[in-house]
């Protein structure tokens, strides 16, 4: 038992320095399709020590101080579930018999944990990104959660590893190509759960200079933004777990998790933003349409 708390440890350290890694790269290209230079991919490393050793005078209530540790145990609980290589003592965590339902209450937990934040946190307009956050929550989860639901039931199993199991045997056993519906559907609302563009509804840095980033300083945003990159890693993996036949080795999890977040980079890149309704009403009608059409083949079947 203490050689797999061991492991999972160093699977959160090595998630985190992933997650980082990956949210610098983003930057950079980001700032080169925008016309700009950019910062170093190693500026999230320099961002986050220099969090940790500041220091806030700041005091509001119990829950706001609470909130960025809900975000990191989310990430953590989410990280630490998904099998990242199937088959492998290690690498496969904490996963078990019925893990998929454990891992979707553990992808709402942070963004909740933030909202109620939000309300200790003293700003007269403090319920403008949990309200937007939540709306958009509300929009995505339907398509995802019709995507879930749709392939659990079509190999009769609640279990990421054995969803990854039915998957080998080849690229076309792959779940996006057995059910590609599903996976678009999938797939938009991850795009949704990074607040990627144009569904980056919750900070709109050039509408409203409020948020998480503005409330929260030092230690507790640190927090914050440990948990956001441990919950990037962890979302990347359990798609590439549900879609793209799960992983086999380090290297094919690294190639298939890059792969999806260079998707969410260049969508993020090219797309303006939409308002709260707008990604709201985009989220409960294309992706659902899209999604029930396997939804429905299965229970043809």
């Amino acid at each position: 038992m203490w050689y797999k708390i061991l492991y999972g440890l160093l699977v959160v350290v090595g998630g985190l320095a992933y997650g980082l890694l990956l949210g610098g790269i983003s930057r950079k290209i980001t700032a080169r399709l925008h016309g700009r230079r950019g910062p170093t991919v190693f500026q999230n490393y320099i961002d986050l020590i220099k969090l940790i050793r500041k220091k806030t005078a700041i005091s509001h209530g119990t829950m706001f101080f609470l909130a960025p540790m809900f975000r990191l145990l989310g990430g953590i609980g989410v990280l630490l579930l998904v099998p990242i290589v199937t088959k492998s003592a290690i690498l496969s965590n904490f996963s078990f018999g019925g893990d998929l339902i454990v891992v979707l209450y553990f992808m709402v937990f942070g963004c909740l944990g933030m909202a109620l934040g939000a309300a200790d946190s003293g700003h007269p307009h403090s319920a403008l990104a949990p309200t937007r956050g939540l709306a958009q929550m509300a929009g995505y989860e339907l398509p995802f959660l019709i995507s879930v639901i749709g392939l659990a039931i079509a190999h009769n199993t609640v279990s990421l590893g054995t969803l990854v199991s039915a998957q080998q045997g080849g690229i076309l056993h792959w779940n996006l190509f057995q059910y590609p519906f599903l996976s678009i559907a999938g797939f938009i609302a991850m795009l949704g759960m990074y607040m990627a563009y144009p569904f980056s509804v919750v900070m709109a840095p050039q509408e409203i200079a409020v948020g998480p980033p503005t409330e929260y300083s030092s230690t507790f945003l640190s927090f914050m933004f440990t948990g956001r990159s441990l919950f990037g890693v962890g979302k990347y993996v359990l798609f590439m777990d549900l879609f793209l036949g799960g992983a086999t080795n380090l290297l094919e999890a690294f190639v298939k998790t890059f792969a999806i977040f260079l998707f969410v980079v260049f969508i993020t890149g090219v797309f303006p933003r939409y308002r709260t309704e707008q990604a709201v009403k985009f989220f409960w009608t294309y992706p659902v349409v899209i999604g029930l059409i396997d939804f429905i083949r299965i229970f043809i079947k």
